[in-house]
């Protein structure tokens, strides 16, 4: 089966397409009509170009529409149209009504040069029908629906078409179908008379059954059993049942045109002498109730909600929540006047329900003192006093009655609609000019605590979150003071959008949100949530703090009455939230020489080898040159040169199993090479005469890689002793002696070394014999003497760990080679922990150490050089037989690798710049940093006579424990003395912390923190710098 072909595009949008669309569209401009560009049938879009080319060229519209001369002419353009289509009656009827809707008007001026008939005739009726050309107003009426034709008894559905032609007598299988959309009859065909009703007869026959033959005796003559046995009443009475005489039905004719054409004939005189006698309309004079749609569903619901009518509020409300979430990005405020006022007004009657008040915004000052009077032109500043005044409603119960539960649900979609439209920035900014928004939010925010209102808060608290950045809310205003005792609410949503709103006051405005009168319990409580493993609320925490300390008069109130050390402690330790470790790679400034690249391919492992030898020709040549070359403009290789290493690679492979697939001849391999590397070519240059083919544009890999994912394969660095007069000699091993095998990862690299250089042998299932097993003789089954054991060496790299004397067990030998391998395990980030890095280790200083350094392995150099008096680990390690300085006949040391950095970065935002919980601790800092030194030195430290000493008070080693016990200073040992050293520097640092200003009494505890963090932290690195900088400014 063929595949399916692509669909091709609806329309070809080329330049004439494009004209001609625009010439359309001022064409329904001027004659004010709607064009649709791009009328869609289904799945596809009509291309209205190809459409009118293809009925101009069939004569017009009116031609295709005829139905006498040119039968199903529209549904032969559907199927050209839209091919394939499944219901093309249909979508022939679409096709017609998109030509009319679009093109009619447009033909009839630009084809036949002739006015066309007014819109009103034309584009706001059907398109049933045709002869457009001779439509005008006095000849045309629009159709009525066939309800008030059946009302007037001018059903005419049945006797004629949409021409006005007395239909024929429709045949008995034959069915009209209705247009689309309409919901008339299905079918138009006869009726057909009903099946004639049979009675039941019982059979008067005989029934023989099965006992009947040869079991019973004979009948009697003149014996009537009739195939019942048996002599009962009831078998008396079905034998001599009768049934009753048919009675006739009472049926009623059906009236048709074939056998009434008469009576047919006066109802079509009828109708047309009633059309005849109709008054003609003026001409251009709409008709009453035609041609006005009515409001749109805006206007509509805008009316509906300030009716105040139940019914239409609720009506209005279904609508406009769905229109705020569905539109809610055009949806304006500004659009229909009065809709924000009456959406706050609905939200305000919910203090009805609990409180014994009825709220109405007047706009006149002086009624503004009424306790039921909210200000609507300022706002009510002495909201919370009116509310506290009011006496409550009982509402004990969870439960509402049911007119105040249908209440409340109508309230609950009116502020959801205000909280969905003013997430809009104009929708916003328009709301927040209107003074009783705010006055909404204290109502609604100090209700009774009640479970039915919660997510009516929530909407609220929401809806102030956007608004609030357009206020300047001081500390007295009752928005303000709601705002500030939502924080202590048991709701989470509400303490996380209370602290984000009271964050945004004044966020658009040149004010400074300065965040006066927070109680102390609502700022300790803040401080407390930080330790709480919850990323929002520490954000939104965070956020609040951050405008609170930017005042000095604030951050003396934290310093006061708060824990302000702890909180430090805690946001230095958000500064490394969900940090990410990763390591940077930087090149030396300084390199020695230029790497030098390798001629020859690198030898591949037996692993590899396994993976590419099983492979058919010519997927095995172009995974091995991918695996071995890389292109490179400027590489050269000889033919000769890489069809011998293809063959080496795979000699001994193909000798050991002759079944294998016999290698790719050398002209077929050279051929793949161009088509494995597209810039590589073979080439023959002339020297000396003679020729010399290469190929141009591959270089051999220094490390061989994966071909699928180039990743490079690991080098094996193991160096067999040399040996010196038939013995191993470890001392004198050289660099040419390494093994040089690559495998494709850890694991082939470690089953490498065991099987190929240890000599590790595997039992019958395939597992490592990691014990030797006595030899059993075959004759009793007796163990006999064992040969003698195998000791292990390590030559990795120098490694002289199981030097001189080697090791017996292969299992210990095979876990210390895995120390030498990069640990890929799931457990690396548990095991870098304890490993040793270069910060933890001890400096080396002693002559013994130094000699202990020179025998430690030294990966790619070979066994035993530090121990000749050749350096150890040092810069100069290895190179004394290298090149030298030519000037001063020094050794050049060779290039170093490039050093690994790893930082701890936190999160960012799109644009690279820092974010998140770190990004906002250290503004917070910044800000503490800079208002403390502001502020006046806090009071000394008293210590508590009775309590007891501070652990470094008063320790055995100082002079004045001395002096009051009377001891004689002891001899101290050099770590002794350090330690009591820095015993008393710290000491020091106390006393002057103590007496010093708050900067340094804060900041010095976790002073060493904060330089590890700008050492490491990038992301933070600028903010960080800012930071210590203004601690330093502070005297930390």
């Amino acid at each position: 089966m063929a595949p399916n072909k692509p669909r091709d595009p609806s329309i070809e949008r080329t330049s004439e397409y494009e004209e001609f669309i625009e010439k359309l569209a001022e064409y329904h401009e001027k004659r004010g009509t709607h064009l649709d560009r791009e009328p869609k049938i289904g799945t596809r879009h009509l291309d209205l170009l190809r459409l009118y080319k293809r009925v101009v060229e069939e004569g017009g519209y009116d031609k295709v529409s005829d139905t006498k001369n040119n039968k199903l002419a529209w549904r032969k353009l559907a199927g050209e149209f839209l091919p394939g289509s499944q219901n093309l009656t249909t979508q022939a009827f679409i096709v017609k009504s998109a030509y009319y809707k679009n093109l009619a008007a447009y033909e009839i001026s630009t084809i036949h040069k002739r006015e066309p008939p007014p819109k009103e005739i034309l584009e706001d009726v059907s398109a049933k029908g045709g002869d457009l050309l001779n439509r005008t107003v006095e000849n045309y009426f629009r159709p009525a629906s066939r309800e008030a034709q059946r009302l007037r008894g001018e059903d005419d559905s049945e006797e004629s078409d949409e021409e006005g032609d007395i239909k024929k007598t429709p045949k008995e299988d034959k069915m009209d179908l209705d247009e689309p959309g309409s919901t008339g009859r299905v079918t138009r065909a006869l009726r057909h008379a009903p099946p004639q009703r049979v009675l039941f007869q019982p059979e008067m026959s005989t029934r023989q059954t099965r006992q009947s033959t040869g079991h019973l005796p004979s009948p009697q003559p003149g014996a009537h059993t009739n195939g019942i046995y048996g002599t009962s009443g009831a078998a008396m009475t079905i034998a001599n049942y009768e049934p009753r005489a048919a009675a006739p039905s009472n049926m009623k004719p059906v009236v048709t045109p074939a056998n009434n054409p008469e009576h047919f004939k006066n109802l079509r005189m009828k109708h047309i002498v009633n059309r005849m006698n109709r008054p003609q309309p003026l001409r251009g004079m709409m008709l009453p109730g035609t041609g006005f749609p009515g409001p749109n569903i805006y206007i509509r619901a805008l009316h509906a909600l300030r009716s105040r009518n139940p019914e239409e509020e609720a009506y209005a409300l279904h609508h406009l929540v769905k229109i705020s979430h569905e539109r809610g990005d055009k949806y304006r405020f500004d659009q229909f006047p009065g809709l924000a006022e009456a959406l706050i007004a609905k939200v305000i009657e919910v203090a009805s329900l609990f409180y014994d008040v009825k709220w109405d915004v007047s706009y006149i000052e002086d009624e503004s003192s009424r306790p039921n009077v909210l200000n609507g032109l300022l706002g009510t500043e002495d909201l919370l006093r009116k509310i506290k005044s009011l006496p409550m409603l009982d509402n004990r119960d969870d439960l509402l009655p049911e007119e105040a539960a249908n209440s409340l649900g109508m309230i609950n979609e009116a502020a959801l609609i205000i909280r969905n439209m003013v997430m809009h920035p104009d929708n916003a900014g328009f709301v927040s000019i209107i003074p009783s928004i705010r006055d909404l939010m204290v109502i609604v925010l100090n209700l009774p605590k009640h479970s039915t209102i919660v997510e009516l808060q929530h909407y609220a608290l929401e809806i102030a979150e956007q608004l609030t950045k357009f206020w300047i809310l001081d500390g007295q205003n009752p928005l303000y003071r709601s705002l500030l005792a939502q924080v202590e609410s048991e709701d989470r949503g509400k303490i996380i959008t209370s602290l984000r709103a009271l964050g945004r006051i004044a966020m658009n405005l040149e004010a400074t949100n300065k965040l006066t009168g927070v109680p102390t319990k609502t700022l300790q409580s803040i401080c407390d949530w930080l330790l709480v493993e919850d990323e929002e609320l520490r954000n939104a925490c965070l956020d609040f703090l951050y405008l609170f300390t930017s005042q000095a008069d604030n951050v003396e109130i934290l310093a006061n009455e708060v824990n302000i050390e702890g909180l430090v402690n805690q946001l230095v330790r958000l500064l490394q939230y969900n940090a990410i470790a990763s390591e940077e790679r930087r090149s030396n400034t300084k390199s020695s020489k230029s790497a030098q690249f390798t001629d020859t391919p690198p030898k591949l492992s037996a692993a590899i080898i396994e993976q590419l030898v099983v492979l058919e020709e010519p997927e095995r040549s172009s995974q091995w040159l991918r695996t071995c070359f890389d292109e490179d403009p400027s590489g050269e290789i000889t033919q000769i040169q890489l069809w011998s290493a293809y063959n080496t690679a795979f000699q001994e492979m193909m000798a050991s199993n002759p079944s294998l697939n016999v290698l790719m001849p050398a002209k077929d391999f050279i051929t793949n090479v161009s088509t494995t590397f597209k810039n590589a070519s073979a080439q023959v240059h002339h020297a000396n005469g003679q020729p010399k083919y290469t190929i141009k544009g591959i270089k051999p890999r220094a490390v061989p890689a994966d071909p699928a994912t180039k990743k490079p394969y690991m080098r094996c660095c193991w160096h067999p002793p040399s040996l010196l007069n038939g013995l191993s000699d470890t001392k004198h091993s050289t660099a040419k002696n390494e093994c040089g095998e690559y495998t494709p990862g850890v694991r082939a690299m470690w089953e490498h070394i065991v099987s190929t250089h240890l000599k590790v042998p595997r039992d019958e299932t395939g597992k490592w014999l990691l014990e030797q097993k006595p030899d059993i003789d075959m004759t009793n089954g007796d163990a006999v003497a064992t040969s003698a054991l195998t000791k292990y060496f390590c030559h990795w790299g120098g490694c002289t760990h199981f030097n001189p004397n080697g090791t017996k067990s292969a299992y210990d030998v095979g876990q210390h080679i895995k120390t030498h391998l990069p640990d890929t395990s799931t457990m690396y980030s548990l095991h870098a922990k304890h490993n040793r890095t270069p910060s933890t280790a001890t400096i080396l200083t002693t002559s013994a150490q130094v000699r202990y350094e020179n025998f430690q392995p030294q990966f790619g150099q070979p066994v035993g050089l530090g121990s000749l008096g050749m350096g150890g680990r040092g810069p100069g390690y290895g190179y004394a037989h290298g090149p030298r300085d030519e000037r001063r006949g020094d050794p050049i040391p060779p290039p170093q690798p490039s050093p690994n950095w790893r930082f701890y970065n936190t999160v960012t935002d799109e644009q690279g710049e820092p974010a998140g919980l770190p990004f906002a601790s250290v503004l917070v800092l910044r800000n503490l940093a800079r208002q403390l030194a502001k502020l006046p030195s806090p009071d000394p430290i008293q210590e508590i006579s009775d309590s007891p000493p501070h652990k470094r008070g008063r320790s055995e080693s100082s002079p004045d424990y001395r002096r009051s016990t009377g001891a004689k200073k002891p001899r101290l040992s050099d770590a002794a003395r350090e330690a009591q050293k820095e015993n008393e520097e710290i000491e020091k640092e106390e006393k002057e912390a103590e007496s010093a200003g708050w900067v340094p009494r804060v900041f010095s505890p976790v002073k060493e923190q904060l330089h590890y963090i700008a050492a490491y932290n990038l992301t933070l690195k600028n903010y960080t710098a800012g930071l210590l900088k203004a601690i330093a400014q502070g005297g930390g």
